[in-house]
């Protein structure tokens, strides 16, 4: 069985669009030939506690030069908590893009907004980040249980 696209245009889209938080799932093997991941840009510094809403994107973006240390809270988004949209044995891999000048970092994370220790690459947290450049901080977050979550975590320089 195939679905396609009908009408007269060269390149029509086609979506498929689950009610709230339902899913579009594809049971069994499935072969994929591209992905494009949704990516937030802003111009927002990172400091204090700024939210992931993996809902809205994949990457999330900061263009403005960190102006302290952040926690990082990782969530569905602002009305579904990432527990209530997440079976247990499932993951998500996130990225979190920072622009700096000054070398700060991300010192803590958040899942729903209760703490977690990342595993991090390495064995240890980051302790600082680099100058003049975009540090790249990639985590994958599994469920293993009810509001239970194992986080692993890296930090990558881009200058």
């Amino acid at each position: 069985m195939a679905i396609f696209s009908n009408g007269s245009g060269t390149n029509i889209d086609l979506e498929l669009t689950p009610k709230g938080t339902g899913r579009v799932e594809a049971i069994g093997p499935t072969a994929i030939q591209e992905v494009f991941e949704k990516v937030t840009v802003t111009a927002t510094a990172a400091t204090g506690t700024k939210t992931f809403d993996v809902m809205t994107q994949a990457v999330l973006y900061y263009t403005s030069n960190a102006s302290g240390n952040w926690t990082l809270n990782i969530r569905g988004d602002a009305s579904n908590s990432l527990d209530s949209i997440m079976n247990t044995g499932e993951s998500c891999t996130i990225a979190h893009l920072v622009t700096m000048t000054t070398a700060r970092y991300n010192s803590a994370v958040q899942v729903d907004g209760v703490a977690v220790t990342p595993e991090w690459q390495g064995g240890s947290a980051p302790t600082a980040g680099n100058a003049n450049s975009v540090d790249v901080y990639s985590y994958t977050v599994i469920k293993t249980g009810a509001a239970t979550f194992k986080v692993f975590a890296s930090q990558t320089q881009f200058a």
